[in-house]
């Protein structure tokens, strides 16, 4: 059934799980997501932190056994007899259960990445306190309890008696502290008694210490707050209303507070086939991911963040004179890709990439996504000067010139350029919205010449982007195979959903890029080749694209139906991955993929308005 919260904040798929591994590792999807503006964790369905770099995203990951189970490095707090858990999120938070069960009792973990008192995660100011707290509860019975903090690459401790310094061998100058009157050293076992609590905290950063700084349920208590000071600018009612909550939370996790950039997941290398080599670094913040994500965020009232996008990019873009695919946190360049051996790859998955060469990649999309953005931002009440103006204006006279050169389009293949369609059409965007804004808020710019170049880019999509014995538009000007990117034109406004020539191409893609059950393909490397080997998963933001073309086609029945079964494959605690193998339903790909939420919150918002003007007629 699908994972969503139920009124008291748990999943309603409160069911123990069985414990189980594949080649020596949970599969992802049993894992959950921490996280504190700063960094994030991944959980283990067995108490593992098997996740977590520090002090940011995009750093060294201190825990990585994700991608490899010997060497990688873990924080590891189970049962010595663990043999099911279940997991769920603490009302309307960030904060993190998971329970586990054995032969000789049960315990419960609180995980929470800490934040500041009174912290307003809609500001783009740091918020997190550089610390992990572990709470244990023993529930039942008298169990054995196992803790190691292994960090990858080795460590050495420094002290002792509850508080420690670990210095971590791959950054000896990370301020790297354990706090624990249960532990000496970094490895412990031993036998809790039913009611039993304590806890286990980790710092790290400039402000760590020997010391503690509060209490840590207090800690816990004020991080709760904070995350429900937020979530209570939630405006939506419409399908799957607690799911959508959920994906706004999980987006959030992924939002790096002191800049405003949104990282387009929280791990790097998890494999797109499990034994493939299509593994990336996504600890990035992608211009069209995080204008996606504002987008959405925007249309169930979370309003703010918006102004920080912009704000970001645009610094990013006067940096260098033009804008990039792909920025680091802080809107440079990020690490040149490279290739590390010393990890063997989730379930042997190599290679494990650092970095992502996609950076260097021109993609004209980028044009479209900035303006959109802005044009959105705009109308909702945001303010534009003749500053921001002047550097927006130079970006849609970019797209003009921009939409008839070749570049390495949305999933960034790895061969020459060529003419996407789906990088003309949002090129068609920029120049239409920023038209828009010239002429509604009095702004100077050719907004005649910009419109007649649009018009120009619409109709060189329906004419050379035509197949007519695939009765669809393709992936180039001047034909190509099928490409779920061109599901997107309706929402853009580049073309009706009820077009002709775009309702032939929703039933092409559903047709031909078919992955089974809801499924597609993004598109089929074999006849798209991408410079790639191999073959790759389902791509879930493709199905949220087609439910959102069968909704505005008037088929409502069936973008219903497909879109609560895309919402039913939500982990348990309403999680979503880039991909999913169509043969068993795995979840394959960076996890959790913000484009998934964000697919899942609009066309949940889509369905909403289109189910309210039917009541209407």
């Amino acid at each position: 059934m699908p994972a969503v919260a139920s009124a008291a904040g748990k999943t309603m798929d409160e069911s123990w799980k069985a414990i189980k591994r594949h080649d020596g590792y949970l599969p992802i999807e049993d894992h959950g997501l921490v996280g504190d503006g700063d960094t994030a964790a991944l959980v283990g369905a067995d108490g593992a932190i098997s996740w977590l770099c520090v002090p940011r995203f995009d750093s060294d990951p201190l825990f990585a056994a994700i991608l490899d189970a010997t060497h990688g490095g873990s924080f590891i707090l189970t049962l010595e007899d663990a043999v099911e858990s279940r997991q769920y999120y603490l009302e309307e938070s960030g904060v993190l259960i998971t329970e586990l069960r054995g032969a000789s009792g049960t315990i419960r973990i609180t995980d929470a990445l800490t934040l500041r008192s009174g912290a307003d995660l809609s500001e783009d100011v740091a918020a997190g306190r550089c610390e992990l707290i572990r709470r244990v509860e023993v529930l039942q019975g008298n169990p054995q309890i196992r803790v190691s903090v292994a960090p990858r690459g080795g460590g050495a401790v420094e002290g002792g008696g509850g508080a420690c310094r670990i210095r971590w061998a791959l950054q000896p100058h990370l301020n790297l502290h354990l706090f624990s009157p249960e532990m000496h050293g970094l490895s412990s076992s031993y036998s809790a008694r039913e009611g039993e609590r304590f806890h286990l905290i980790l710092r790290w950063g400039e402000g760590s210490s020997r010391h503690g700084s509060g209490a840590p349920e207090t800690l816990i208590e004020e991080t709760l707050r904070a995350w429900r000071r937020w979530i209570a600018g939630f405006n939506y009612q419409g399908p799957q209303e607690m799911l959508v909550r959920r994906s706004a939370i999980t987006i959030k996790l992924l939002d790096y507070l002191p800049t405003g950039a949104l990282v387009a997941a929280a791990t790097s290398s998890l494999p797109e086939r499990v034994g493939g080599a299509r593994n990336w670094d996504y600890r990035y913040a992608w211009v069209r991911d995080t204008a996606l994500c504002v987008y959405a965020l925007r249309r169930i009232g979370m309003t703010k963040t918006a102004a920080g996008f912009l704000t970001w990019v645009l610094d990013a873009i006067e940096k260098d004179g033009r804008p990039r695919v792909l920025y680091n946190l802080h809107g440079e360049q990020p690490p040149l890709e490279r290739i590390d051996p010393s990890l063997e790859g989730y379930r042997r998955s190599a290679p494990v990439r650092w970095g992502n060469a996609a950076a260097d990649q021109r993609q004209h999309d980028v044009y479209g996504e900035i303006i959109d953005c802005a044009y959105q931002w705009a109308r909702g009440g945001g303010r534009i000067d003749s500053h921001l103006w002047s550097r927006l204006h130079a970006l849609v006279e970019g797209a003009r010139e921009a939409w008839r050169i070749p570049d390495q389009g949305i999933w960034e293949v790895r061969t020459s350029g060529r003419p996407f369609t789906y990088s003309a059409a949002l090129c068609h965007v920029a120049l239409e919205r920023g038209a828009r804004m010239a002429t509604e808020l009095g702004f100077p710019g050719d907004a005649a010449g910009w419109l007649s170049e649009a018009e120009t880019i619409r109709s060189t999509i329906l004419e050379d982007a035509w197949d007519p014995e695939k009765q669809a538009l393709t992936e180039h000007l001047g034909g190509g195979a099928l490409d779920a990117s061109l599901l997107v034109l309706p929402m853009r406004r580049v073309l009706r959903a009820d077009h002709p020539r775009m309702v032939a191409t929703t039933a092409a893609v559903a047709r031909h890029l078919d992955a089974g059950n809801g499924l597609l393909y993004r598109y089929l490397p074999r006849v798209s080749p991408d410079g790639l080997p191999g073959e790759e998963g389902a791509f879930l933001l493709c199905s949220f694209w087609l439910a959102d073309n069968l909704a505005q086609q008037g088929r409502l029945d069936e973008a219903h139906a497909l879109y609560d079964s895309l919402c039913g494959r939500a982990n348990r605690l309403g999680l979503l991955p880039e991909e999913i193998d169509p043969a068993s339903g795995a979840f394959l790909g960076n996890f959790p993929q913000a484009f998934s939420h964000v697919g899942l919150i609009s066309s949940g918002v889509l369905l909403s308005r289109r189910d309210r003007e039917g009541r209407k007629r």
